[in-house]
């Protein structure tokens, strides 16, 4: 399973008596309770893969690790697309505007972040002012006059949506890629760099 984890997965099976002991209180409590944690961007030792730890608050969020043999269940952002829920949000409304454009547009998406979670846990994470944070799979290279075309639509929202594309390298936002700058900040594993091509960065660092 190791090999497959992507960052934004939600996995089930980290316990409290695995945080160090530095952990705040917050952690130990969610875990208490059952939730899951999210994938991250982070090198690990080998058996270990980097999550995330939700709190109530935005503010509360610890990085950490957990044994790949703990995992319990895993949920895909991508397994969420279909999943309904009644609570009457602006990020909901969004997401059942936005699915079947998505759908029909033939791409490869999933719903993260607070709306990903919620989704996939029924722990209540969202707002009425929150964001709807989608993913989007591109292993291929995506147009930019594409990419402007599919922000104009998320922008068309109720609320805020903000969209990743996952390419092979790391991720990039969508509303970096349609814009007019020549470089757009890259995420792998080991940095953010600013890149000419998601797909197929160069060297260059951030500054």
């Amino acid at each position: 399973m190791v090999n497959h984890l992507m960052a934004h997965d939600l996995l089930w099976g980290m316990t409290p008596q695995r945080l160090p002991v530095e952990a705040p209180g917050w952690a130990v409590e969610a875990l208490s309770l059952g939730q899951p944690v999210v994938v991250r961007r982070a090198m690990t030792a080998v058996g270990h893969v980097a999550v995330g730890v939700r709190g109530a608050s935005r503010e509360q969020r610890y990085a950490t690790s957990m044994p790949v043999v703990a995992i319990q269940r895993r949920v895909r952002p991508e397994d969420l697309c279909q999943v309904e829920l009644s609570r009457d949000l602006p990020a909901l409304q969004a997401l059942a505007q936005l699915r079947p454009l998505l759908d029909a547009g033939g791409w490869t998406w999933g719903v993260s972040g607070s709306a990903g979670f919620e989704l996939a846990s029924g722990i209540e994470a969202l707002h009425e002012h929150s964001d709807l944070d989608l993913i989007l799979r591109t292993p291929q290279p995506l147009e930019r006059s594409r990419a402007r075309d599919l922000l104009a639509q998320l922008d068309d929202s109720v609320c805020t949506v903000d969209m990743q594309l996952q390419t092979p390298r790391g991720a990039v936002a969508l509303r970096e890629w349609a814009g007019s700058s020549c470089r757009v900040l890259l995420k792998d594993d080991v940095q953010a760099r600013l890149v000419i091509d998601p797909w197929r960065p160069s060297l260059e660092q951030v500054a």
